[in-house]
């Protein structure tokens, strides 16, 4: 049989990264769909896929959401750089079903996630079979992290069930066998293992792409959510790579395939080339009007708010989670808080605009207050003090834990609304050696109010320890929304009074100051 060539280029996770720009300012930057997308080399033999999480995460897509209330810009751009192919990823979720079903209604593409189910049990974007013009047939399956379930609003999944992405896969796979030359399964998940040593990272089930790789026999894995670029490698026999996130880069992969062989090869490519004069004008006139929308002063702060490395704010304390801390016990009236700060968190100039709150908190999160014991305030915070280690010479340093296989800063949590100690010179679970309230000790038996996000009330990044509290109200807005009003009405100006925080590191207190 002759050799059949096609092509494939990959994206994922790009979060409304599609101009390139982080937003933070208005400087251009090596990243953005705008510079991926003139290397999409369109033939009746290529493929251009995406792995999900394209309609969440930037001010762009924010703009899109709150102030047009449409998803028919995100869904024109990805038409114009010719996507044929898209799963679904956790983030697409977030703004509801009509938001969702907008996008995908006014895209060109087709939409394929296997474990994406309705009441009756029946998929509800099944598995594909591409016939390119050389005649190979491309078999492609999507599937998407189960633990949707855990983080996503229950409205917002209203009649669909996320079931097994692995189950899901293996049944979809089966099929293909007898319909497809070649079989793709697109993952938005990503890697438990360590891929060089198969060492365990993480038991939770949030990732499962190394079992994808053991169990299955996809030609191809197509994976994403860690926003990690691992290049191209067999695993299990199976071709796996992961593609960075914000359009950072593409991957290209070139295929061949004869006698029911696939030889496959592939590159990651760095967005390292001038964007596309045509796309930045065609969209030109929306992206003058979020630029507008986000240099709008929304109020003001007596002093700037600045940035420290995360192991520095987290040991030390963060005026910036001081802030976000003050509008969720304002907004909710609960005792207590915890919050945490993106992996990238751009700060606050003395005028606040809603360029610094949307860069700064990028989430789409509502808030959540839950009746919590002291014997589980103690268990959540035991988690976060689990972010810190210390290196060969003592000296405070990140856990891998929280670095590997992806970077989770966000799961470290600051709490405002009791005073507590950290001993890191302890074992993990014993290094909360001082919690009190108004004073007093917290006794396991005491009960609060906590104010969270939606997004950790779930229990999502290791705080199972929530899942069964009770929930005493909910506030479906926005966190960004929350912050802008805060500002408008000037609620920021009682915020600075210097509160100790207080961690024991080697056995000796370190007292930090905001």
């Amino acid at each position: 049989m002759a050799k059949q060539d096609i092509t494939i280029y990959y994206t994922s996770d790009l979060h409304g990264h599609f101009y390139p720009t982080t937003y933070g300012d208005k400087t251009q930057r090596a990243l953005g769909l705008f510079r991926c997308a003139p290397g999409f080399v369109k033939t009746p033999n290529t493929l251009v896929i995406d792995g999900g999480d394209t309609l969440q995460g930037s001010p762009f897509t924010a703009y899109c959401v709150k102030e047009l209330r449409s998803a028919r810009p995100v869904a024109e751009i990805m038409n114009r750089c010719g996507y044929d192919v898209v799963t679904l990823g956790n983030h697409d979720f977030n703004y509801g079903a009509d938001y969702l079903r907008e996008y995908l209604t006014q895209g060109n593409f087709a939409c394929v996630c296997e474990n994406l189910k309705d009441e009756t049990g029946k998929s509800i974007f099944p598995r594909l079979v591409k016939v390119m013009e050389n005649g190979l047939r491309v078999g492609i399956v999507g599937i998407v992290t189960d633990h949707v379930n855990i983080w996503e609003k229950p409205e917002n999944l209203a009649g669909i069930q996320v079931t097994s992405p692995l189950e899901a896969a293996r049944e979809a796979l089966a099929a293909l066998r007898q319909e497809a030359d070649l079989t793709i399964c697109i993952y938005h998940g990503g890697f438990e293992r360590d891929l060089r040593t198969g060492r365990l990272l993480s038991s939770s089930g949030e990732n499962i792409a190394y079992q994808l790789c053991q169990e299955l026999d996809f030609d191809i894995l197509l994976t994403g959510h860690q926003h990690l670029s691992l290049p191209g490698r067999l695993l299990h026999g199976t071709f796996a790579l992961q593609c960075a996130d914000n359009g950072r880069e593409y991957h290209r992969l070139e295929v061949s395939v004869q006698d029911g062989k696939p030889v496959i090869r592939s590159q990651a490519v760095a967005a390292q080339a001038p964007p596309d004069p045509e796309l930045m004008q065609a969209f030109s006139g929306l992206e003058a009007q979020v630029q507008h929308w986000l240099d709008q002063s929304v109020g003001s702060l007596p002093y700037p708010l600045h940035t420290a490395s995360h192991l520095q704010m987290a040991a030390c304390g963060s005026d910036i989670a001081k802030l976000f801390s003050d509008v969720q016990l304002r907004a909710s009236g609960a005792q207590l808080s915890a919050v945490s700060l993106a992996n990238e968190v751009m700060g606050f100039g003395e005028s606040v605009t809603r360029r610094n709150i949307l860069a700064s908190y990028p989430y789409s999160n509502t808030l959540m207050v839950l009746e919590i014991t002291g014997a589980t305030l103690r268990a959540a915070m035991e988690r976060s003090a689990a972010y810190f280690d210390l290196d060969e010479r003592g000296c405070l340093t990140i856990s891998e834990t929280f670095l590997l296989p992806k970077v989770e800063h966000y799961n470290y949590d600051y709490y405002a609304g009791v005073e507590y100690r950290m001993d890191v010179t302890k074992p993990v679970g014993e290094r909360v050696v001082l919690l009190q309230y108004q004073g007093k000790p917290v006794q396991p038996t005491d009960v609060f109010s906590i104010c969270m996000s939606n997004y950790r009330a779930s229990g999502a990044g290791g705080y199972e320890m929530y899942t069964g509290c009770r929930v005493l109200r909910e506030i479906q807005r926005d966190m960004s929304d929350l912050i802008m009003e805060y500002f408008e009405r000037g609620l920021q100006k009682t915020l600075f009074q210097r509160i100790p925080f207080q961690y024991e590191v080697r056995g000796g207190p370190l007292p930090c100051w905001n």
